[in-house]
């Protein structure tokens, strides 16, 4: 009993926070940080992951429970007095999406500034909630990835297609602008504790090989608070840009679909698309940002009927990738050209290496295990890649990792080999799942 009042006291304080910010939309707050106490701690700490990899301090989350009621209050009264000293975090770096030789950088914060940011993250979400727009998606309460997908889906067959800018921003987290995000977040926040914190947090410095470095511009991935940051950012940069500048000077309709720095913009009308593409390098140049210009593209999207005059069209023209889906025009089953989305080849191919490297690697341990490990996988690709219009991709991504699964365990003893029917029987008794679709789009809300 004693947890659930003290569940609904922090989901109570928050609603407060809600509703003055949706009441008092021009307002800077100067009073936040009362809120945060020892039980606005704790539930930080219960939110946060303990299974993490620990920062430059080396302490885990085990040893930071065993005086957990000492540590929190004293992380307290150094948060609220300007005592706490942000400690560097400790950067490792993991391949890049979509290719196997570029790597990006991940900063792992200690287990304590995890806490910490969690806990001012609770106070700035409620409060950026009423503020952020419909046309983001990332890292958002009650929304993500599949949201964003949808939302474009419609926007796209409403129109029949458009114009499409598939934006692309340079290395948006590493330049992230320090003196802008200052300025951005006062207009809302000017509580000197949470203010100061976030100060800190940005200065925080990277250790990497024993080494310590202080960047004077972005936001460290990995930590709690940058996709707040992040989104409060890009709320200021583009999704209040578009909305309150730009779509009322269009001459036809257009539509953003953000999901934290990657973004696709629609439009009915070529030269809005041209003007805006135009622009948008301006734009982000003015908050210390920059558009990769090789990666951003202006694609003709339109439907195959409207471009060619309602004539029959054999091939849906151009395609843009966006979330792991690669968007492209193809006739439905029942010969009307929809929009669908197909898993990106690079994505299919770095899945199956995954896989590949997971069976060389344990083709000793027991059948059963592997099987259940193998179904565990091929469910996490079905619920992300599931959706309709991609039954080709999963089936062929289902019927690889069978045959790598086969490969593997062939070559578990030259003693004993296992032809194509052996492996028939024993999939028989271990079956893996067959793909199914997961996220229909038309069971999906516009």
């Amino acid at each position: 009993m004693e947890a659930m009042d003290f569940i609904e006291d922090v989901c109570t304080r928050q609603q407060r926070i809600a509703e003055l910010a949706r009441t008092h939309r021009e307002l800077s707050f100067t009073s936040l940080a009362h809120h945060m106490d020892m039980l606005w701690l704790k539930e930080a700490y219960d939110r946060t992951r303990k299974d993490g990899a620990v920062g430059v301090d080396r302490q885990s989350a085990e040893e930071y429970a065993q005086d957990l009621r000492a540590n929190l209050a004293s992380l307290l009264e150094r948060a609220k007095s300007g005592l706490y000293k942000a400690p560097p975090v400790r950067r490792v770096y993991i391949p890049k999406t979509g290719s196997s030789t570029e790597r990006r950088p991940i900063w792992i914060p200690s287990f304590e500034d995890k806490v910490l940011q969690r806990a001012v993250q609770m106070i700035l979400e409620p409060l950026y909630e009423q503020d952020f727009l419909d046309c983001s998606y990332g890292f958002r309460p009650g929304r993500g990835a599949h949201q964003a997908l949808e939302a474009l889906w419609h926007h796209l067959m409403r129109m029949g297609g458009g114009w499409v800018i598939d934006l692309d921003v340079r290395k948006f987290f590493d330049t992230l602008s320090h003196s802008h995000l200052r300025e951005i977040l006062a207009t809302r926040v000017s509580d000197g504790v949470l203010t100061r914190l976030v100060g800190k947090w940005l200065k925080a410095g990277v250790w990497e090989k024993g080494a310590v470095s202080y960047p004077e511009t972005g936001s460290p991935q990995g930590g709690v608070i940058s996709p707040m940051l992040s989104n409060i950012y890009l709320h200021e940069v583009l999704d209040k840009w578009v909305v309150e500048v730009v779509t009322p000077r269009l001459r036809g309709r257009g539509h953003l679909v953000r999901y934290a720095d990657d973004a696709v913009l629609v439009f009915e009308k070529e030269e809005d698309a041209r003007r805006v593409m135009e622009v948008l390098p301006k734009r982000f140049e003015k908050y210390g940002l920059s558009i990769h210009l090789e990666k951003t593209r202006l694609i003709r999207f339109e439907s195959p009927n409207r471009r060619q005059g309602g004539k029959k069209p054999d091939s849906g023209g151009e395609s843009f990738s966006f979330l792991g889906f690669t968007h492209v025009w193809a006739r439905s089953r029942k010969g009307t050209w929809v929009v669908q989305k197909r898993t990106d080849r690079k994505r299919l191919s770095r899945a199956l290496k995954a896989v590949s490297q997971w069976c060389r690697r344990n083709r000793h341990r027991p059948i059963a295990e592997q099987q259940r490990i193998l179904t565990l996988k091929l469910r996490g690709h079905c619920s992300y890649y599931g959706v309709t219009g991609n039954s080709r991709a999963l089936g062929l991504f289902f019927h690889q990792v069978r045959r790598i699964w086969h490969k593997w365990l062939e070559r578990r003893s030259r003693a004993q080999p296992m032809p194509w029917d052996r492996f028939q029987q024993l999939l028989a008794r271990y079956p893996l799942p067959l793909p199914r679709v997961v996220h229909s789009v038309y069971l999906a809300k516009p």
